[in-house]
């Protein structure tokens, strides 16, 4: 087929009035709660470091006329965090921002490499408060699916325990492989978090939130991102994740302010970078700085706007939510 043969949306008029429904209620939940919306760049100096997060990158073409020089790389963000901090590091308090964020490497059925995040932060609250918060918006915004299910809270090592029957902070690498054996994935020379990862996201996580919207708190501490540790068990992070029908939505942090911590981070992720062969960059400097400066005790998520709208109009494909997904653009 031609590309003028699919110029139309994938999304129908229908599900184009729903997402905007869904985006004017969330925007009046946050305002009702006092949260200020924020709007920050999308070309970024620098890219996660995350081994997962694959970013795009760009480079400008100098103004005509400019002396030649090499081109300045830069990158569309892979989600507002980092600019948000530098916010919330110089005195924004509460904030959100709705944004279409950018990863390469992403596309399946609930998969589209550009895709509407929904990140906010909170001042002074506690991981317990902020997923109090994302219930109370993801239950406003899915409506009657949303009604229908209770929810619960569960920790990394007790939904191991309950679905696999293993000790995920225990168990040994060959038990680990043994689990992960319906998946036909060999894994040789694969290190623990290879594993988990694999068994969460596709074992344990399929199964989750479909009687209830689930919480999965105290990920191990080797995945903590930007997350804290948490002091009572540290080899957990303060960090969580909300499944509803086998579908994760969200993915939220009480967030790490040492920025000592936070370039050690950024050192093991470049580190595992190498390893694997994958694109190696200088951290944010200018995020460094800003946690340096003083970044206040909050906590902050990331909700999927995309996937939280196609399980409130029972889509079956993140395509039906999208105007013109990526492979229409």
């Amino acid at each position: 087929m031609s590309r003028g043969g699919d110029w139309r949306p994938s999304a129908s008029r229908e599900r184009l009035i729903e997402r905007a429904a869904l985006l004017a209620r969330t925007r009046q939940f946050f305002a009702a709660r006092g949260v200020l919306e924020v709007d920050t760049p999308l070309l970024v100096n620098a890219p996660v470091s995350d081994v997962h997060i694959h970013c795009a990158a760009v480079q400008l073409a100098p103004a005509a006329g400019a002396p030649p020089a090499p081109a300045a790389l830069l990158f569309l963000h892979a989600s507002p965090e980092y600019a948000m901090k530098r916010l919330l590091a110089a005195g924004s308090g509460d904030i959100y921002q709705i944004c279409h964020v950018v990863r390469a490497r992403e596309s399946s059925r609930l998969h589209n490499p550009e895709f509407t995040l929904i990140e906010w932060y909170r001042v002074g609250f506690s991981l317990e408060a902020l997923m109090e918060e994302v219930e109370a918006l993801v239950r406003e915004l899915l409506g009657r699916v949303g009604a229908e299910r209770a929810s619960e809270r569960i920790s990394y090592r007790e939904v191991f325990a309950r679905e696999l029957a293993l000790d995920p902070f225990t168990a040994s690498d060959a038990e680990l492989a043994q689990a992960a054996q319906p998946l036909g994935f060999a894994g040789a020379g694969a290190d623990r978090d290879v594993w988990l990862e694999l068994l969460m996201g596709s074992l344990i996580g399929p199964r989750l939130g479909r009687e209830a919207l689930t919480f999965v708190h105290g990920y191990p501490a080797t995945q903590a991102a930007l997350a804290r540790l948490d002091p009572r068990e540290p080899r957990a992070a303060r960090r969580f994740e909300l499944y509803c029908d086998g579908i994760e939505l969200a993915n939220g942090f009480h967030e790490l302010a040492a920025p000592n911590e936070q370039r050690a981070r950024f050192e093991r992720d470049n580190a595992q970078r190498r390893r694997l062969g994958l694109p190696v960059f200088p951290p944010d400097e200018r995020l460094l700085a800003a946690l340096a400066g003083g970044f206040p005790d909050c906590a902050g998520v990331a909700l999927g706007f995309d996937r939280t709208l196609m399980l409130a109009t029972a889509a079956t494909h993140i395509e039906e939510v999208l105007a013109f997904p990526t492979a229409r653009a």
